[in-house]
């Protein structure tokens, strides 16, 4: 079931939404210390060159923000592409097309912005259904090659580049 919904760009005054969304999504995650992680990474992701606001969306339902996306910049090589994540939705409102949503939104904006590849790390179950495929399909490297099949690209454009991809800088971070 798909809720009525708005997906929207993320606005200042969302910060603590969107913070209190992954700190929710994540916190029952295995080996999550609470969705700390995910909640300060988006909040750094803010802050640099690698953030393009265009790309921080938001799910809205009843004037409450339930879920986020965000997708930075990265490279593969010297060539720009997208590192996206974290994605997080509100657990009650988990499985109920708000995640889809936010994907579908994100990756059309992507596409309207000319960008040429997305790279994430996640659930290799989960995100096949938006097109994306184990990066090394599309020649692209894994910043460490234990996440195996669950590092996934998509490629947006046939000038998508090849090579070694890399998250924007508070990915190296963490830990």
């Amino acid at each position: 079931m798909i809720y009525p919904m708005l997906i929207r760009r993320e606005h200042a005054t969302d910060h603590p939404a969107v913070h209190a969304v992954h700190l929710a999504a994540f916190a029952a995650s295995p080996g999550s210390d609470g969705g700390r992680v995910e909640a300060g990474l988006t909040e750094r992701l803010r802050d640099g060159p690698w953030f393009l606001p265009r790309l921080s969306l938001v799910a809205v339902i009843d004037g409450a923000v339930v879920g986020h996306v965000i997708a930075t910049r990265g490279s593969v090589e010297q060539a720009p592409a997208l590192g996206l994540g974290p994605l997080g939705v509100l657990p009650e409102h988990q499985k109920r097309g708000v995640g889809g949503a936010l994907m579908h939104a994100v990756i059309a904006a992507a596409e309207a912005l000319d960008e040429t590849l997305i790279a994430l790390l996640g659930h290799p179950e989960y995100y096949p259904r938006f097109g994306f495929v184990p990066a090394a399909e599309l020649g692209v490297t894994s910043p460490d090659p234990a996440w195996g099949a669950a590092f996934q690209a998509r490629r947006l454009s046939e000038a998508a580049p090849r090579g070694r991809f890399r998250y924007a800088e508070p990915f190296e971070t963490l830990g």
